[in-house]
């Protein structure tokens, strides 16, 4: 029966670009300070794609999504879906998940992409969840892919110093165990909120702006009660959960969900110290680090949550 499929996250793949950009670099063509921006963000380095090169997010996210596909174990040809949440798309059309597609040799997959913002991943895995649960899909690619450094006012100390370019992919498979995989899901969207994160697709300042304190404001009720939920439909205690994935904005927000949350920062997997804000590619991205030092192992119970521009909050809950 089509009901009794779980996803499963059977595999994740990750892409930086080489061009790393320090506090300290960016204290040459910005007023701040490495200091000011670590105090206040937890990040000491980005990843960035050269201003010269312009490599696009179906670039970064067919990088991520290769290594995701040969961890997992199959083919391009076994992939009949791909989602890929982006922002930062090549076009409008064709969309950023078809290009992965031709550069992949998905030849079986639909493609589209999801527009979240930073919630991206969240949203594009609960899409999955959803296609596979149906019976309709057995194998789906999902990818966050970012090239955010484009889309920034580089003369915007408030903004400019927080984010970095990043791809994430994970391959989600129809399993017939009911006790792993995806274990509950749960979005939300308030679009009375959408000022407090912009970026326009027309007129002249196409640049993203911000409202920090708002987006802090709301980001940690926001995220933490889409967190209690999925685990409260999932019927899991908050002390069974065996890490917290949430994404990488601000260290000041991680750490005040875990508060809010009461969970230890043992539990709460962060390494936007190195990458920045990446939007929809910061979950995979952490995932993937908590994974290469084998954290994830069976029966590991890990919760995502994010919140983007919209505003769109969701959270995952996954057994794996």
């Amino acid at each position: 029966m089509a009901n009794s499929q779980n996803a499963q996250i059977v595999s994740v793949g990750t892409y930086v670009p080489e061009n790393v950009v320090t506090n300290k670099d960016l204290e040459k063509i910005v007023d701040t300070s490495d200091e000011w921006i670590f105090s206040r963000s937890g990040i000491r380095s980005r990843h960035i794609v050269p201003a010269d090169q312009q490599v696009p997010a179906s670039v970064l996210g067919a990088k991520a999504a290769s290594i995701a596909i040969e961890r997992a174990g199959v083919t391009p040809l076994d992939i009949d879906g791909i989602v890929c949440a982006t922002f930062t798309p090549d076009s409008f059309f064709p969309s950023t998940a078809c290009k992965i597609q031709a550069l992949l040799g998905c030849k079986n997959a639909f493609a589209f992409d999801i527009s979240a913002a930073c919630a991206g991943f969240v949203y594009a895995l609960t899409v999955a969840d959803g296609l596979i649960k149906s019976g309709k899909n057995k194998t789906i690619l999902v990818i966050g892919s970012e090239v955010i450094s484009k889309v920034l006012d580089w003369t915007d100390r408030s903004t400019c110093v927080l984010f970095g370019d990043a791809a994430g992919a994970v391959v989600v498979r129809a399993s017939d165990d009911p006790g792993r995989g995806i274990l509950s899901t749960h979005l939300t969207s308030d679009g009375t909120l959408g000022d407090i994160l912009t970026l326009p697709s027309w007129g002249e300042k196409r640049t993203m702006s911000m409202k920090g304190n708002d987006v802090f404001k709301h980001a940690v009720r926001m995220m933490s009660d889409v967190s209690l939920k999925v685990l409260v439909d999932a019927g899991v205690a908050l002390d069974q959960l065996d890490y917290l994935v949430p994404h990488q904005a601000n260290i000041r927000i991680i750490k005040s969900i875990g508060a809010h949350l009461g969970l230890p920062l043992s539990k709460i997997i962060t390494n936007l110290e190195h990458y920045g804000n990446t939007s929809s590619a910061s979950i995979p991205l952490a995932l993937d680090e908590a994974w290469g030092k084998g954290l994830i192992k069976e029966n590991t119970k890990v919760l995502f949550t994010a919140l983007g521009g919209g505003l769109t909050v969701g959270s995952v809950l996954v057994n794996f």
